[in-house]
């Protein structure tokens, strides 16, 4: 995975983390709104590490925190 890659991921995972705090939820909350483990989600939000995340699990993100998709591709917060 080249650097701009992995930035790109980590802005994201950055921006998830935001809109999750801003909404009040924990990451055990979120994880468990779209059926996945806490530390899958802390995998997602941690800037330092190289997960990646489908299509489908980004959806329902967005769905559970109720902002559309395109905000979570929104780096500029």
């Amino acid at each position: 995975m080249d650097n701009e890659r992995m930035n790109q991921l980590r802005m994201l995972g950055l921006t998830i983390a935001y809109y999750r705090k801003a909404r009040g939820m924990t990451q055990s909350q979120l994880a468990e709104a779209v059926h996945i483990s806490r530390t899958h989600m802390s995998n997602i939000e941690a800037p330092n590490t190289k997960t990646s995340i489908s299509l489908n699990l980004l959806l329902d993100i967005a769905d559970a925190l109720d902002i559309p998709v395109k905000k979570l591709f929104d780096f500029s917060l």
